[in-house]
C-alpha cells in the first residue's frame, strides 16, 4: 500500500474511532433514538468510504499485478467475493 493511501486510511479510521465513541456516548445519555441512528448511518457512510479507498488500492495494485502473472482467475474471485460479502450474499 502506498505511504499516502495507508495515511489517508489510518486518518479515516480515526475518524471512526471517534463517532463510534460518540455513538456509545449517546447510547449510554439515553439521546433520541433518531439522533442516535443519524450517528450510526453517518458511521456507516465512513466505514464505506474506507471500504471504496482499499478496494481503489486493491484494483490498482494487486488485481494489476495478478492480471500481468496470469492470475487473472484468482483477481476475479477475490473482487466477486468482496462484493457478495458486501450485499450480504
Amino acid at each position: 500500500m502506498q505511504r499516502e493511501t495507508k495515511k489517508n486510511l489510518l486518518n479515516r479510521l480515526a475518524r471512526v474511532e471517534g463517532q463510534v465513541r460518540g455513538l456509545k456516548k449517546m447510547v449510554e445519555e439515553d439521546k433520541y433514538c433518531i439522533e442516535v441512528i443519524t450517528q450510526s448511518s453517518a458511521v456507516r457512510s465512513a466505514l464505506a468510504a474506507v471500504e471504496d479507498k482499499l478496494l481503489e488500492n486493491h484494483l490498482s495494485t494487486h488485481v494489476i499485478e495478478q492480471m500481468r502473472g496470469r492470475q487473472s482467475r484468482k483477481a476475479t474471485e477475490e473482487i466477486l467475493s468482496v462484493l457478495r460479502k458486501s450485499r450480504g450474499k
